[in-house]
């Protein structure tokens, strides 16, 4: 009997399948997981996992008697091989093909990797699988300098968990500043200047040519400024890609990501993507994303399960994303834009204050340092678009807070909630 079949196991599979049943669900749901570990959290990997406690164990996305309780038929360690969208099946690596109703990709992302002359040595590490963090975790015992090229989220985090474990770390970055693709300036400035002021080497507009070795072991990266840095241990964080593969075998439209529609469906009626594979319609943005976040992973897969249970419900939540990066909780509320306006409300070298981005007037997204409150209030300002003015921010005895807990009007509110997101 078909029942929905759910590709990949991490966050937005599992929430799915939890958010199914939570929905009154009560057909069959199989989820096929690549890896054969029960699934875990991924953010904690390049945090808390890191740190110089050997007995430190990932940490479970549900309890481990989840998937009978809910009824869901786990098959870990096995990967989906082919779809005959005509017949409505797929077929698994352990030989067996299971019939569908919905089918359901939510294969995620995996690690940009490097082609350039000795990412082959000993010593060259990527982090994404918990597989990557033992090993890593491992290696960094007989370690005592560190390079981590790309100052990004999880090159950052790992960075500043090597700094606490009193590692001599150097991070090379070719862009000219960190983050700098989810980041405004001055956050970034912020940060460079946080990151260097703890000891971490930040060579930025930095990229890498080659690395070099002793007896197969890495011994170094050299820069495309010609500098080498010694290295004990090379960490990888250049970005992702989106797990489209089996979607474009399957004939599905993909465009940084499997390209659907505001409920979260392929042009194959019976098919969605979601997590950090799909590439949806924002309705903050006025255009297409692929998000890579925790959150975005399952507030799609509380929307689809709706959408499956017969209540076909667009995606609409705001993004927001969070780094823990040593003592500094970075969060953001938005999508920023590279242009944006800037302004700062507080203190930054209190470590706690917020930047506020505008376009046109308008906000676009809040970055907020060790502030949750302002990051939960900077959250409800923008998902239902309250119009903080720019004055607004800079005025010091603004009640922020008492804003951002007043009723929208219902005039905008609707403004808000209807653009075109369907026509994007």
């Amino acid at each position: 009997m078909s029942g929905i079949v759910i590709i990949g196991g991490g966050q937005a599979g599992v929430q799915l399948a939890d958010s199914l049943r939570n929905e009154g669900y009560q057909g069959s749901i199989d989820l096929f997981a690549d890896e054969s570990h029960l699934p875990y959290q991924r953010p904690p990997l390049s945090k808390d996992f890191m740190s110089d406690d050997d007995s430190a164990m990932p940490l479970p996305l549900r309890a481990g008697t989840f998937f009978t309780e809910r009824t869901v038929q786990f098959h870990p360690g096995t990967r989906i091989l082919t779809v005959d969208r005509a017949q409505c099946t797929v077929t698994a690596s352990d030989g067996r093909t299971v019939p569908y109703t919905s089918l359901v990709f939510a294969t995620g992302a995996r690690n940009r990797e490097m082609t350039i002359p000795g990412t082959d040595l000993n010593g060259i590490h990527y982090l994404r699988t918990l597989d990557d963090a033992k090993a890593l975790q491992s290696a960094m015992a007989a370690t005592t300098r560190v390079v981590v090229v790309g100052a990004g989220f999880i090159g950052l985090e790992f960075a500043a968990s090597a700094r606490q474990r009193g590692l001599d770390v150097t991070v090379l970055e070719f862009a000219p500043r960190p983050m700098a693709r989810v980041l405004s300036p001055s956050m970034s400035a912020y940060f460079t200047e946080a990151h260097t002021g703890n000891g971490i080497n930040l060579r930025l507009g930095e990229g890498v040519s080659s690395f070099t070795e002793k007896d197969g072991k890495i011994t170094g990266a050299v820069g495309t400024g010609g500098i080498e840095y010694p290295a004990d241990l090379v960490v990888i964080g250049v970005g992702v890609l989106p797990n489209t593969e089996l979607a474009e075998q399957a004939g599905l439209e993909v465009n940084n990501g499997i390209v659907v529609d505001s409920c979260l469906r392929t042009a194959d009626p019976h098919i969605f993507a979601l997590g950090d594979c799909s590439n949806y319609p924002n309705i903050h943005t006025r255009s297409r994303l692929r998000l890579e976040s925790v959150q975005n992973a399952i507030d799609q897969a509380r929307a689809l399960a709706k959408t499956l249970t017969g209540k076909p419900t667009p995606y609409e939540n705001l993004p927001w994303f969070w780094s823990q990066q040593g003592s500094i909780k970075l969060q953001i509320a938005g999508i920023i834009g590279a242009d944006d306006e800037t302004l700062v409300r507080g203190e930054p070298d209190t470590g706690k204050f917020s930047v506020y981005c505008f376009a046109d007037g308008q906000l676009t997204g809040v970055e907020s340092v060790n502030s949750p409150a302002e990051h939960m209030a900077a959250r409800r300002i923008l998902e239902l678009g309250l119009g903080l003015t720019p004055e607004q921010v800079t005025d010091a005895s603004f009640d922020l807070k008492g804003f951002s807990k007043q009723l929208p009007s219902r005039s905008d509110k609707k403004e808000h909630l209807e653009q075109p997101a369907a026509a994007l």
